[in-house]
């Protein structure tokens, strides 16, 4: 598999599961809507400012992005090591923004509480059919 085959099977799921490091060592995995963006090496989501996991990735940006297929007969995962890093500027926030955002984010794209996570992805493991597949991100 290659990190474009990687990133086309992230972009085809529905949810995204990522992972941070809470204040005790101790990873803490949420599931989130399917990305906003992924280009070259780096899958962009959208979330709340005033969110747990932002203090989390602020103090680690180690992360780990989840995403599977769960068919009749066989099951495809891929978990994607990497980093999240939390942008707060304008120009991003535009660039991620979707017009039925304003249900979760009353001021618009300008809400402080809306920002945006960027994960760079460093190495990804890919699982099917009982076999594991590493690949490595440039």
């Amino acid at each position: 598999m290659t990190k474009e085959e990687v990133l086309q099977f992230a972009a085809e799921q529905k949810t995204a599961f990522i992972a941070s490091v809470d204040e005790e060592g101790f990873p803490v995995i949420r599931a989130m809507m399917a990305p906003r963006k992924i280009e070259k090496n780096k899958i962009y989501f959208s979330t709340n400012t005033s969110s747990r996991k932002i203090a989390q990735y602020l103090a680690n940006e180690k992360s780990c992005v989840y995403f599977y297929k769960r068919g009749k007969f066989r099951y495809r995962g891929v978990a994607i090591m990497g980093t999240m890093q939390v942008c707060t500027d304008q120009p991003t926030k535009n660039e991620i923004w979707r017009m039925g955002d304003r249900l979760f984010y009353k001021q618009g794209v300008t809400d402080p509480d809306y920002c945006v996570l960027a994960f760079t992805c460093l190495r990804a493991e890919y699982y099917c059919d009982f076999k594991k597949e590493t690949v490595w991100f440039d």
